[in-house]
């Protein structure tokens, strides 16, 4: 290569262009050729691919991108850049010279290296410049501690850019000796990716120094059932117990499907946890139990308990309904039977109105005669105790014979007069039987109740109806003129004479 001592830069300005130097970038220059200089006081180090198809590919990459300025140095030394250089006794552009006169081979593109094979050019100009960016600073700082090292023989300038910091991914610790700035530097030359989900202290753009550590926390992806309710949520690296309590969940005496003490692998797991519920279980007719269970619904806590349900019994509430501490799970024991019965069949009545008798009264001509039948009952009972009796079929087995009733269609005297004299006569008793010879409401004797037609009704009066005593009463007044003197005392008092 050709001179490799002179300076040169080409269009060098302290500012950007769309994020990139704004030099000049010729595909066909030699390894580190240098450029004729149009500044006084600066040095740059040009590095070149061998294939010049690359530009091609890239014709929107901006020109310069390949070129090491004074500020990629100052870049690379950090804040202490001019105490570094003053230590070295070198400027920047010395630095410059250095690298280009002892850099005859550079690291590998790794970046290009990477994409897949036939579509470098697909990539977006800007991604590209970043990606070259960052592997131009990656050579760099190796390149410049190199020549503070060889300049100063101690290795103190180097040995300052040294740095060495302890790396902590979930628990496990390296330690590292780095030139990287930055934290997210650090990570990338180890290889290690920050993740969305991951937990980083400090921050990927804080500057690091010498003795500090970096700890990186990854997420877990958990998948979890918890009581039928499924859920996804992110938890670091800590066990299965750690990660329900980091949640909320309560998983005292819980059932789980895993172990408690089991780290949650990184690729994340699925976790089925089963949580303890305090309830209370009413079956049949027994006494409430308190019970403990880890069952999701009622249908598990049946499972579970191995209760026997007939075809009729109930649940209260449903099977599918999600058990709390705290549920009241009522079992009613649901029976019923049959039963057939021999009950009597009454017999139809066929009344005959009869107007020789008055209304209200009835005289049975024919007993007819009870008929039977099988009837067919269904009986309910709830937790042992009756709670439904109905008839579902009847078969007779004998017909009723017809019951033949005369009854009265004579309208009845106006018994307001009589009801008086009875209530004066026999203080108001029709059925009065005082043993002295008279008998009933009105006091007949035996002779004038047979006279006038009164046996017709019944042997004695008290034994007749009020209508038929009243009935042999009027035909007694109707033979005496209309006159009520057959009772001379009460009639007097009444003031029917």
């Amino acid at each position: 290569m050709n001179g490799r001592g002179e300076p040169s830069h080409a269009g060098f300005a302290n500012t950007r262009n769309n994020g990139y130097w704004a030099d000049s970038f010729d595909a066909a220059t030699d390894w580190f050729t240098p450029v004729q200089p149009t500044e006084q006081h600066t040095a740059v180090a040009l590095l070149d691919r061998p294939d010049p198809s690359w530009s091609d590919e890239h014709p929107s990459f901006p020109p310069g991108g390949l070129e090491i300025t004074p500020q990629d140095v100052y870049d690379v030394l950090g804040p202490d850049a001019e105490d570094l250089l003053a230590t070295a006794e070198i400027d920047v552009d010395e630095v410059i010279r250095q690298i280009n006169a002892e850099t005859t081979v550079l690291p590998p593109m790794d970046f290009l290296e990477a994409m897949p094979e036939g579509e470098a050019g697909a990539l977006p100009p800007q991604q590209v410049a970043e990606a070259m960016t960052a592997w131009k600073h990656r050579f760099l700082k190796g390149a410049v501690a190199g020549v503070l090292l060889s300049l100063t023989g101690t290795g103190g300038a180097a040995a300052a850019m040294d740095k060495s910091v302890t790396v902590e991914v979930d628990g496990q610790t390296r330690t590292v000796n780095t030139y990287d700035d930055t934290v997210g530097e650090v990570l990338e030359d180890q290889g290690i990716h920050v993740g969305a989900h991951d937990a980083l202290s400090p921050s990927p753009q804080a500057e690091v120094g010498h003795g500090e550590t970096i700890t990186l926390d990854r997420g877990r992806l958990l998948k979890l059932n918890i009581d039928g309710e499924v859920r996804e949520e992110w938890v670091r690296s800590v066990t299965v117990e750690q990660a329900l309590r980091q949640l909320g969940v309560n998983a005292d005496g819980a059932v789980l499907n895993a172990d408690r003490n089991m780290p949650v692998p990184e690729q994340g797991m699925e976790l089925s946890v089963r949580t303890q519920k305090d309830i209370t279980l009413i079956d049949g007719s027994g006494a409430p139990q308190q019970l403990t269970t880890t069952a999701a619904n009622i249908d598990e806590l049946v499972k579970e308990r191995k209760l026997k349900l007939g075809p009729d019994d109930k649940v209260t509430p449903g099977a599918d309904t999600k058990l709390v501490t705290g549920a009241e799970v009522r079992i009613d024991r649901l029976q019923s039977s049959v039963i057939s019965v021999t009950v009597p069949v009454p017999p139809p009545v066929r009344e005959i109105v009869d107007n020789s008798m008055f209304k209200g009264e009835e005289r049975v001509e024919s007993p007819g005669e009870a008929g039977e039948k099988i009837q067919f009952t269904r009986i309910s009972k709830r937790n042992g105790e009756e709670s439904e009796r109905e008839v579902i079929d009847e078969k007779v087995t004998k017909k009723p014979v017809e019951k033949v009733v005369r009854v009265g269609g004579k309208a009845a005297p106006n018994s307001a007069v009589w009801d008086k004299l009875v209530q004066c006569e026999a203080t108001g008793n029709w059925a009065m039987n005082s043993g002295n010879g008279y008998y009933g409401g009105l006091q007949f004797d035996k002779s004038t109740w047979d006279a006038y037609g009164g046996d017709q009704y019944a042997p004695y009066p008290h034994q007749a109806s009020r209508e038929q005593q009243i009935a042999v009463a009027e035909k007694v007044r109707d033979a005496r003129g209309g006159s009520y003197g057959a009772w001379p005392s009460c009639s007097s008092k009444l003031g029917l004479d």
